[in-house]
């Protein structure tokens, strides 16, 4: 073997080398950030199901809920006085799922979903409930 053959050997070895180094190095990497991005995604489930909506916000706190999820008036006919607690995540979501709503008739449980089916961003609870809207949720 010639002495330019032997540099031309030599050299597609250390790319080679090289190469597979570069691939494990990325696999490393890439082991790396499935294990980190698994319990961002649980804790990102579990934030959401942990996450809380008040019925009213705070902004119409006192006032009832009506039928259609509108704000009524105390002691409006047909309209309900808030549950006196925010509303879990989870529980919203096992409504969104056809379950009454805890302690709620089934009336109720109808108006304070239609009303929190009206959130829009920036109202207490509006971001609890898009997060349980996106898939896989």
């Amino acid at each position: 073997m010639s002495d330019m053959d032997q540099q031309d050997t030599n050299s597609a070895r250390d790319t080679a080398a090289q190469t597979r180094r570069r691939v494990l190095k990325l696999g490393a990497l890439g082991a790396v950030t499935v294990v980190s991005v698994k319990p961002a995604l649980a804790q990102t489930v579990s934030s959401v199901i942990n996450c809380k909506i008040p019925v009213p916000d705070s902004t119409h706190a006192g006032q009832y809920i009506a039928a259609d999820g509108s704000t009524a008036a105390p002691l409006t006919p047909g309209a309900f006085p808030g549950p006196g607690a925010p509303l879990s995540g989870q529980d919203v979501k096992n409504a969104l799922g056809g379950t009454t709503l805890p302690g709620t008739s089934s009336a109720q449980s109808q108006a304070y979903m239609n009303y929190i089916r009206k959130l829009q961003m920036g109202q207490s609870g509006f971001t609890c409930y898009a997060s349980l809207q996106m898939p896989g949720r």
